[in-house]
């Protein structure tokens, strides 16, 4: 008897198909995976792998990832940071090549967290492939690239970026979330929970603010029977995020809540809607219907709150509050996934909905192949993200922890990934004072002034111990400077300044 059970199970398990998701999951992750790994390092990455070697050089005392001088209370010190800086210093590798190899990892949480959430919605098969395809690709009609947006387009440069992880991460906690509020949990359970939203919190404000709100919603819309047990179970789950959370020892977050040092850059993100959003709005019928059928529905909920929260950003000029819109269009995107996934007999709503999806991934293909097809297979006016050049010639003669002197917006995106150091900052960090960065950006227009005497270009440099200067092609040294390397690509300049 125990032979033919044997034989039975070893019979199922070699005719086990996989899932549609396994297989589009899978050929997803790799094929972002692979992209990912070949894009040169550009925009944020050079920020992100700077604090993990500022980590890796000084544990507990890292330096401000741009600039040398202390790097007390920086945001960018999350626990995902520090991680990557630990595992550099004991392996040996360098940051830039730890955020590098973090693409495939956050690429990976970031489909498991899109099927486990899609789960939670409908139990046909096909519901988390068409979530995961709404999600990376009705955006906009361009591709848009910005750090937490996981369009394709985004994703071919911010896998690697903490905020990926953190979006990964926001699906699994609202899964966790769906489950304990159906069937329970004990209260180490609701503990974890709360200790992975307080980790997600450190990691990416932001985007935890988006998904407290789906945390809320989901236990808003799912919990079955209200009982004093139940609320104190969900009070352990906010105690111990905000515990985890005050605890962290490198920075305070619940600073962050009235700071508005990075409120203009994030402006943009309410310039074009119809451009990077527009889209998304082909599940806005679905939506409604879920709302008609239930007002109390989690995706409903979660779409009416972020909303809030984008408006009140618009409102208030807090506009860091826009970059919920990287979730905001969740409720959209799942909405309409699920609705096609829907069992048969095919709804009035849903044979309206499939030509409609249809003419909108049709836009979505055209803003956002170009980013992972070559140009050589695709049409001349197809667009592609811009290949930033290669600085490895630069970091290969410079050495970590020397400060290079430059005003080119390129360089100095790219040359903190290798370690080295700006005199004015690329981004601002709330842990530099305004009055400083304003300072470190006077000096630097001063130093490449043409009227400017020689005296205080010395004296500049002197200051903030700039010791290398990297200049245009063509350019001459506006100070007694040794030419070291010249790139092959840009034709730029590496100069070693003198010491006067």
């Amino acid at each position: 008897m125990t032979g033919v059970a044997l034989r039975a199970g070893t019979r199922a398990l070699v005719t086990r198909r996989p899932t549609p998701y396994a297989v589009v999951g899978t050929a997803f992750w790799l094929l972002l995976a692979v992209v990912a790994w070949h894009t040169p390092i550009a925009s944020d990455f050079g920020q992100h792998a700077s604090a993990v070697q500022r980590v890796r050089d000084h544990p507990w005392h890292p330096t401000n990832p741009l600039l040398k001088e202390p790097g007390t209370n920086s945001p960018y010190y999350s626990p995902y940071i520090v991680a990557l800086g630990l595992a550099a210093r004991l392996t040996g590798a360098a940051g830039w090549q730890m955020v590098r190899w973090c693409g495939p990892l956050n690429l990976a949480v970031l489909v498991a967290g899109v099927g486990a959430y899609a789960r939670t919605l409908s139990r046909r098969r096909a519901a988390p492939v068409y979530a995961l395809l709404a999600f990376t690709l009705l955006w906009g009609v361009d591709g848009k690239e910005w750090s937490g947006f996981c369009g394709v387009w985004s994703l071919t440069r911010g896998a690697s970026y903490p905020s990926a992880f953190a979006v990964g991460l926001t699906f699994l906690l609202w899964a966790w979330t769906d489950r304990l509020a159906r069937r329970g949990g004990t209260a180490w359970e609701y503990a974890g929970l709360g200790g992975a939203a307080g980790v997600l919190l450190l990691i990416h404000p932001i985007t935890a603010l988006a998904a407290a709100v789906g945390i809320a919603a989901t236990v808003t819309g799912r919990q079955r029977g209200w009982s004093r047990q139940v609320a104190s179970l969900w009070a352990v789950t906010c105690v111990a995020a905000l515990a985890v959370a005050a605890a962290w020892p490198y920075f305070d977050v619940f600073a962050l809540a009235g700071d508005t040092t990075v409120d203009q850059v994030h402006r943009r993100l309410y310039a074009h809607p119809w451009q990077w959003y527009g889209l998304a709005l082909a599940g806005l019928p679905a939506l409604a219907w879920r709302a008609r059928r239930r007002l109390r529905d989690p995706l409903v909920l979660m779409f009416a709150a972020d909303v809030a929260v984008a408006a009140y950003g618009w409102f208030s000029g807090h506009y860091t509050y826009g970059r919920v819109f990287a979730l905001l269009l969740v409720p959209l995107q799942f909405s309409l996934a699920v609705e096609l996934a829907a069992a048969p007999p095919w709804t009035r709503l849903r044979a309206a909905l499939a030509p409609l999806a249809a003419v909108a991934l049709c836009f979505a293909l055209a803003a956002q192949i170009g980013s992972v097809v070559p140009q050589s297979w695709l049409p001349v006016a197809t667009r592609h993200p811009a290949r930033w050049p290669d600085y490895r010639w630069v970091a290969d003669r410079v050495p970590v922890g020397a400060v290079v002197l430059t005003d080119a917006p390129i360089p100095m995106h790219v040359l903190p990934a290798y370690g080295l150091y700006l005199v004015a900052p690329t981004w601002p960090d709330p842990s530099t004072p305004a009055a400083d960065r304003d300072r470190r950006w006077s000096d630097t227009t001063a130093y490449f002034a043409p009227a400017t005497a020689p005296a205080r270009r010395a004296a500049i440099a002197h200051r903030y111990d700039a010791t290398w200067l990297l200049l245009p092609s063509g350019h001459l040294p506006p100070t007694p400077a040794t030419l070291t390397a010249t790139s092959p690509r840009t034709g730029e300049q590496l100069f070693r300044l003198a010491r006067l």
